[in-house]
């Protein structure tokens, strides 16, 4: 049934909208699941969740999907329970067992040792069954066709890990981590490291950038809300995706230069920045018109994304 909403305007919607992801489906369903209540075609997720995992998904709508680069490549928490003593080819609870070793002498100390290593700016290889491409094609459906599949480690950052607790042989651990770090890579290398094995047996992603599951909703929320008038009372404004970069006021001619594509001279209200620098940018109402960078050499602030929404 079409809502009254959508009937008068399908593509009325703009902004935010962080969903808790429920346990058992992809990130895609839950995208699939929101274009479907709001008739809107404009949506897109934050940063992929493997099915088993649990937690905060950001849901761009409408223009804010043109912000989705700034979640993606935003900050992660993360709170997963490793197991020791059992190593699985994919690396959590739902792959084939390839090993089991006793867990016995392994100490909360020596958990706690084997995380510190992962602390800081450290090469990580990611699982083969991922759904990162290779030659175009994905990962896991290489690995799935009995295919060899080599996967290069890669540069990731780790801002915080620790220990929360240690139960032989199941450990839970709190990470704060930088973009493409994953948790499943973590659980298998510790488990090299302590030469037990180990494998992600559970995973709940507790923030993404500025959004945490204080602000979430469930799915069925989501589905409920968005497909009748009250959408806006769980809809973050688009900006929300920007708040770690600095703000300014523009003039109405300054805000014309900006909407028709040109540059910005810096002048007392709009200041020199450092080269590549973003800034928000507001007309007279506080309303978000566009995000700007500045250049350099030219001296210059240029429009990078111009917005209109209402």
């Amino acid at each position: 049934m079409i809502t009254k909403k959508n009937k008068l305007n399908p593509i009325s919607i703009h902004g935010i909208v962080p969903v808790d992801k429920p346990h058992g489906i992809t990130s895609m369903e839950v995208v699939r699941q929101v274009k479907k209540a709001i008739g809107q075609k404009k949506v897109g997720h934050t940063g992929t969740l493997d099915p088993f995992a649990t937690g905060v998904i950001p849901i761009c709508i409408g223009q804010a999907t043109r912000l989705t680069e700034f979640l993606i490549d935003s900050s992660k928490e993360y709170e997963g329970l490793v197991e020791f003593g059992t190593e699985t080819n994919t690396y959590d609870n739902f792959g084939e067992t390839i090993s089991q070793k006793p867990t016995s002498s392994i100490s909360s100390e020596d958990v706690q040792s084997a995380l510190y290593k992962f602390l800081g700016r450290v090469q990580q290889t990611p699982p083969i069954y991922s759904a990162l491409k290779k030659n175009g094609e994905r990962l896991y459906d290489m690995a799935r066709r009995g295919e060899e599949v080599i996967v290069e480690p890669r540069p990731v950052e780790v801002f915080e890990i620790k220990l929360h607790s240690y139960q032989e042989p199941f450990a839970k651990i709190f990470v704060k981590c930088g973009k493409g770090f994953y948790m499943r890579s973590l659980a298998h290398d510790i488990g090299q490291i302590l030469g037990a094995g180990a494998h992600l047996k559970d995973l709940r992603r507790i923030r993404t950038g500025p959004f945490s599951l204080d602000d979430c909703v469930t799915l069925e929320k989501a589905r409920e809300l968005l497909s009748g008038v009250n959408y806006k009372k769980i809809l973050f404004p688009a900006d929300s995706a920007l708040q770690h970069l600095k703000k300014v006021s523009l003039t109405e001619t300054d805000i014309k230069l900006v909407k028709t594509g040109q540059s910005l001279p810096i002048n007392l209200e709009l200041p020199a920045g450092i080269d590549d620098e973003l800034m928000r940018a507001y007309d007279s109402d506080n309303k978000f018109v566009a995000l700007i960078k500045y250049n350099q050499l030219l001296e210059q602030w240029l429009p990078k994304k111009v917005f209109d929404i209402t």
